[in-house]
């Protein structure tokens, strides 16, 4: 094998733990992130049903809502501590972008993320079913 070959290697590699380990963080923190933006989305919903036609339904999202942060909150936290896999998920990732900058250069740190990103996203537009 020659030295692009090798480098090659370690970039799929790197791609594939990037991808593996921030799929596995994301998972935990974007009930969080959801949680920011449903709260809003809540609020909105109480202000403008002013009828209450809606009332049960709204009640079944903000049910929804403490659910999901119960969730999340099982999934990260342990008391007031972080867990040690979520803490660990971090550091990992953490860790793993500074691998590649150094193996392959902040350009393509940033192109990974970017690409993953993109890989996010057209994952959700593909997605024709709701689960």
């Amino acid at each position: 094998m020659d030295k692009k070959d090798i480098k090659n290697l370690k970039r799929r590699y790197l791609i594939w733990l990037y991808k593996a380990t921030k799929e596995a963080l994301d998972k935990i923190e974007r009930k969080f992130t959801q949680l920011d933006i449903d709260k809003f989305i809540l609020k909105e919903l109480k202000a403008k049903d002013k009828e209450k036609r809606a009332e049960k339904f709204i009640a079944e999202f903000q049910a929804h809502i403490l659910s999901k942060e119960m969730d999340g909150i099982g999934l990260k936290y342990e008391g007031r501590q972080l867990k040690p896999g979520y803490y660990f998920l971090d550091l990992k990732l953490r860790t793993i972008e500074k691998t590649i900058a150094k193996e392959l250069g902040k350009k393509t740190l940033e192109e990974i993320k970017a690409l993953y990103e993109k890989e996010m996203t057209e994952r959700i537009l593909k997605n024709t079913e709701h689960k």
